[in-house]
């Protein structure tokens, strides 16, 4: 058996603080520091703990030239226990999940700080809500008594500026006036499959494309991305549309047509802890969870420092466009990235450092009745339905 270093390794010396009933004795603060060493690779969820010889054994490595077993015994005995733990890996049929894990990572093209952000940033089972709540980080009130006031909303004004002049309404401004996140969704009113197929068709459909080279093809959307790419795939969570069965859909830009591929057993409790909890969304008539296919990113953007940032701008343009056509359409809309991604990577089966979700939005009929507070400060929706 040979071995080598995963691909993507980064060792982090990190300090917990706990109680010491010692210190306080002797006259210290009763704070006691404990330092302990991690690793983090971008082919596994889970930090590792590490001592100080296996970030040393660790750094000797070659992530590139498999090398033999050492003789020593004990070398030999942590360099196994190191690939058991998937920090190394081997050459070995029988090496499992690990080693498999970090072809994937090999062959993906990640700039590796992104594929770590990316891998360690995705959640499971939490539920954002009730976290709030149980650190008293819900209302204004509670976020200035807990973390101080924050900083200004905007710099302050500059000597001798110039007074920009002010320019006629036209209705795109009427209409951009009454974009607001919507936390309260009418789940009495289906919505028509007109309405939805008008939403994906104006933000996500392929308007027309170029074949440069055989094999290349770039699609023309009514949204922006980096390179002409393209990598978003946009699966939709029908809740309540008309014509349509309750479940998770695929949505092909070019063929402008939904694709059943689940059907969870309760979607609206799917949607709730895919949301992590955030109860005031999960009654959208529908939710686009937009997924990344960063093989097709990174194939021109290949271990690029800017990749991974230029990705999550396309999920911001997608969802500024939904936002403007639910607007246009009389709909409410809503975008978050509190998401459980590993929730939605179960369902549709996705390989994290191949595809991956950013962020889900959703839309549908808004309430006539606020039940959660939403943030209108120009009042041209509230004010106006009450």
């Amino acid at each position: 058996m040979k071995f080598r270093r995963c691909q993507v390794l980064f060792v982090e010396p990190q300090e917990r603080a706990g109680f010491s009933l010692q210190n306080l004795l002797e006259g210290g603060s009763g704070l006691h520091f404990e330092r302990e060493i991690m690793a983090l690779t971008g082919h596994m969820d889970e930090p590792c703990r590490i001592d100080t010889s296996d970030a040393q054994l660790l750094l000797e490595c070659s992530a590139q030239h498999w090398q033999a077993l050492p003789d020593d015994p004990s070398r030999r005995e942590q360099v196994l226990r190191l690939v058991d733990r998937g920090l190394l890996v081997s050459d070995a049929d029988d090496q499992g999940s690990h080693g498999a894990a970090d072809r994937v990572m090999r062959a993906s093209n990640w700039w590796p700080l992104g594929a770590l952000f990316h891998r360690h940033s995705r959640w499971a089972g939490v539920d954002s809500v009730s976290e709030m709540e149980r650190h008293q980080l819900v209302t204004a009130q509670d976020l200035v008594r807990q973390l101080g006031v924050p900083p200004e909303e905007v710099l302050p004004r500059c000597d001798n500026a110039v007074a920009l002049p002010r320019h006629c309404g036209t209705q795109l401004d009427e209409m951009l006036s009454g974009r607001t996140t919507c936390r309260n969704f009418d789940v009495s009113r289906p919505l028509p499959m007109s309405l939805l197929a008008a939403m994906l068709e104006h933000v996500l459909m392929a308007q027309s494309h170029v074949d440069p080279e055989p094999g290349v093809r770039f699609l023309k959307k009514n949204v922006p991305s980096a390179g002409g790419l393209h990598p978003m795939e946009a699966y939709v969570l029908v809740q309540s549309v008309e014509g349509l069965t309750s479940g998770l859909y695929h949505y092909h830009p070019v063929a402008h047509e939904l694709g059943l591929v689940n059907q969870p057993e309760s979607a609206s409790g799917f949607a709730k802890r895919l949301l992590s909890g955030q109860h005031w969304f999960a009654d959208a008539h529908a939710l686009v969870i937009l997924v990344c296919r960063f093989e097709r990113n990174f194939w021109k953007y290949r271990q690029h420092a800017k990749a991974y940032r230029a990705v999550v701008l396309d999920a911001g343009h997608i969802s500024q466009a939904i936002y403007t056509q639910a607007t246009l359409h009389g709909l409410g809309a809503f975008v978050t990235a509190a998401i459980n991604e590993e929730e939605a990577e179960r369902l549709l089966g996705l390989e994290p450092m191949r595809e991956g979700p950013l962020a889900v939005c959703g839309f549908g009929w808004r309430s006539t009745r606020m039940q959660t507070a939403e943030m209108d400060p120009a009042g041209r929706i509230w004010n106006v339905q009450s």
